[in-house]
């Protein structure tokens, strides 16, 4: 095996390898392509092409979505053990990404070529369990991010987003500046200061430069 192989080998035994038999590992060996897109770079954008799905190694997606005014909203992340099951919709499809992928912070990922990933459904249960159950909780998510927009007040909006920064990113000091937050939830940024401030005097988190330190959510 030579050493890119073998590279691929290594990184899918951290979690792949417990949920797909070897024989797709091999092929996903075989044809895969590996990738490490920095913090704040593009795993893919808004109407590009899409050819691979991924399969993420470590690191964290935000999938967004974004309104013909050019206004966005974070829809979900994905995670370690993750793909993108819209990506593969898209694939099938032969149509353009619908949404933006970006790195919340450095990311590794696996990319399988979508010929593979629809022959792969017929060949390997694994596989075809592994499509379903993402594209379930993508869809969940999405109806979650859709509930969230509808009928969540904002500041119960602005706490679910923080915990769930928290979460991806594992760390209770997010570098983030209250622009990234109001564009994520979909607000104004001097809606997402005020009710900063006003979480800050509760004594739930402290708000530094481009950081806010989660203490108590």
């Amino acid at each position: 095996m030579n050493t890119d192989k073998t590279l691929l080998l290594d990184k899918l035994k951290d979690y792949y390898t417990e949920i797909f038999e070897k024989e797709l590992i091999d092929e996903i060996v075989n044809v895969g392509i590996y990738r490490t897109i920095e913090s704040g770079g593009t795993l893919i954008d808004i109407g590009d092409n899409m050819t691979h799905i991924p399969l993420i190694l470590n690191g964290a997606i935000k999938i967004i979505r974004e309104d013909k005014n050019g206004d966005e909203i974070a829809l979900y992340f994905l995670e370690k053990g993750d793909t993108c099951a819209i990506s593969f919709v898209n694939c099938l499809n032969r149509s353009k990404s619908m949404f933006r992928g970006v790195a919340e912070k450095e990311t590794e990922g696996i990319f399988v070529p979508v010929n593979k990933v629809d022959e792969w459904l017929k060949k390997y249960e694994t596989w075809r369990h592994f499509i379903i159950d993402s594209y379930h909780v993508r869809l969940i998510e999405m109806v979650e991010a859709i509930d969230s927009l509808a009928f969540m007040k904002l500041d119960n909006r602005l706490l679910k987003y923080l915990t769930d920064k928290v979460k991806i990113m594992q760390d209770y000091t997010l570098i983030i500046t209250h622009q990234e937050i109001a564009d994520d939830i979909n607000t104004s940024r001097v809606v997402v200061s005020r009710l900063l401030k006003k979480l800050e005097n509760e004594g739930k988190l402290k708000i530094r430069r481009n950081r806010i330190i989660i203490e108590n959510i």
